[in-house]
């Protein structure tokens, strides 16, 4: 396989583990959220998250490559954040905050990737850049809770 198709499945596979990362966040405090329109908000992000998934599953498909699972210690961290979190306070500030965190880091992690397979095609590109800004859009719509 070419750098190019290298990149662009390395790539792929990293936007699919984040889409899978974003949507175990969001279902994880969902049933904790008080307030309607943050729940719509959460419900829409996790609409953007799974759609997103969809395609990059789909391109990877294209290239006979499997999809990738969020890394095991980061997804355990996060749950053990989230329940110690949630237990203390299980406030809507406490749920706003701690997908806030999650965007943010997603938002790093994502951009240190396009970063890392500058050989991707375009459409790979595009599609992790679509996740990125959802990412922000949502820490930015989730300010006010916090």
């Amino acid at each position: 396989m070419s750098d190019v198709n290298n990149d662009t499945v390395y790539l792929l596979q990293e936007c699919n583990a984040g889409v899978k990362m974003g949507v175990d966040a969001i279902d994880e405090v969902l049933g904790d959220v008080q307030n309607p329109t943050l729940r719509q908000l959460l419900q829409i992000g996790k609409e953007a998250h799974q759609r997103i998934g969809s395609d990059a599953h789909r391109m990877l498909n294209d290239y006979d490559a499997p999809g990738k699972d969020p890394n095991a210690m980061a997804r355990g961290m996060s749950w053990l954040k989230t329940n110690w979190k949630m237990t203390m306070d299980d406030s809507d500030a406490t749920v706003a905050d701690l997908i806030t965190d999650g965007c943010n880091m997603g938002v790093k992690s994502l951009n240190r990737y396009i970063n890392q397979y500058p050989a991707a095609n375009e459409q790979a590109r595009q599609l992790t850049d679509e996740l990125v800004q959802v990412e922000q859009q949502m820490a930015v719509s989730l300010s006010r809770y916090l």
